[in-house]
């Protein structure tokens, strides 16, 4: 889900001006800003982003990529909305990269109150077809990314007692599937790290954490992935999944499965013996979603 996060402008305008900096990474040979991330926006949001005349003061909008042209065009895709936005160029999965790249920000934008954890990669492939080296970079990239991002912002958040760390996740932490098995264990791996940094900011005033875990997204990070029931199981629009986490982040909701049917998959898992999953996965076809992958091309 590349740069979602654009999408949290509304709800974080509304919430008073905080600045906000959004992780994007390249996903499958795509870089996760660019052209046609405005076509996701539902126009009602754009035309607010517009609106100069509006009463609530703008956010600040800080990006972080490894494609310079991708992030400048969408840079200037959001300044002409009236809103102050900033780039910088930065690999999330290098650690010193990442430390470098968030002093410059404090030096030039200023401090960070919400960072958006929103950098995956895919590659959609089962363990003895993966490339050690892809393996590595998805571990990098989807998990130890959000450690570095988070240790490099977090102390000033507790500083200043303002601050919220979103990540967006995905319901495959919770459930995996065959095919991609570097990107299920990365979000699993993610899920346990907000959970324990949730937990760990409870006695931290002004300083919250959001985990968003949705199911399959109508983007093209997944592009080619089929479920046998898609009328039962439809995609996730991207305008939902942002509204939702907006909505969440206002409420200092700590987790949240999308759609609220993804509830019934902790409870399955929970009591029902594996043999019995195993059959779901078969009847619902997720045994078999990725043989039909293909990912952003």
């Amino acid at each position: 889900m590349a740069c979602l996060g654009i999408l949290f402008l509304e709800g974080w305008m509304e919430a008073g001006g905080s600045l906000v900096l959004c992780s994007c990474q390249n996903m499958v040979g795509w870089d996760g800003v660019g052209k046609g991330i405005m076509s996701d926006l539902e126009p009602s949001l754009l035309h607010y982003l517009a609106d100069r005349d509006n009463d609530t003061r703008p956010c600040k909008i800080v990006l972080w990529g490894r494609t310079e042209k991708c992030l400048k065009e969408t840079t200037e895709e959001i300044r002409q909305m009236g809103t102050e936005c900033h780039y910088f160029i930065c690999d999330v999965g290098n650690r010193e990269e990442v430390y470098q790249t968030a002093k410059a920000v404090r030096e030039k934008v200023g401090d960070i109150t919400i960072l958006v954890n929103n950098a995956a990669v895919v590659h959609g492939k089962s363990l003895m077809d993966s490339d050690d080296d892809a393996l590595l970079k998805s571990q990098h990239i989807n998990t130890l990314g959000q450690f570095w991002t988070t240790k490099a912002f977090l102390p000033r958040m507790l500083e200043l007692q303002n601050g919220h760390i979103v990540c967006l996740n995905s319901v495959l932490a919770l459930s995996a599937i065959p095919g991609a098995i570097d990107y299920c264990t990365s979000k699993a791996s993610a899920f346990a790290f907000m959970e324990s940094l949730t937990l760990g900011l409870l006695d931290c005033p002004g300083v919250s954490a959001t985990t968003v875990l949705p199911f399959h997204t109508s983007t093209e990070m997944f592009q080619g992935m089929r479920v046998r029931f898609p009328n039962l199981f439809p995609p996730l629009k991207p305008e939902t999944v942002a509204r939702r986490t907006v909505e969440a982040v206002q409420l200092n909701q700590a987790l949240l499965l999308l759609p609220w049917t993804m509830h019934a998959l902790i409870i399955l898992k929970s009591i029902l013996p594996q043999a019995a999953l195993e059959e779901i996965h078969k009847f619902s076809g997720t045994y078999t979603c990725m043989n039909t992958f293909k990912g952003r091309t």
